[in-house]
């Protein structure tokens, strides 16, 4: 079993900051690609940002600039660093990662989800 948590959350200005810390723990015997979706009400998942365990990164096109996705693999920790928020940056955050577990199967794991709120 594999657990992902977040954290790092909150009621921001616009134009401010917030960092998202998610921890992957359990049977992991590797982590390939990790990332960031998101989910605003009534709206679909997207995906925000995605690092590979090469460090191979892509963002969505309203991010980019912006936000920064970065990986402590040692750590089995993404993180999310965003920059100049927006009112439209507002949702629920929920981390992912693709991982092998001790029992060498290869699934995708999620985490419950943290709110961002951007306040104009």
């Amino acid at each position: 079993q594999v657990q992902l948590v977040e954290s790092g959350g909150g009621l921001v200005q616009a134009g401010g900051s917030l960092r998202l810390s998610c921890a992957a723990s359990g049977s992991i015997v590797n982590i390939n690609a990790m990332g960031w979706y998101r989910q605003a009400p009534g709206k679909q998942r997207d995906l925000v940002a995605l690092i590979s365990s090469s460090g191979n990164i892509n963002y969505r096109d309203s991010v980019k600039g912006r936000f920064t996705i970065s990986r402590d693999n040692a750590k089995n920790t993404v993180y999310l660093q965003m920059n100049s928020l927006k009112p439209e940056d507002t949702a629920v955050y929920l981390c992912a990662a693709n991982v092998r577990t001790l029992m060498w199967t290869t699934n995708d794991y999620w985490g419950q989800g943290t709110q961002v709120t951007v306040s104009s």
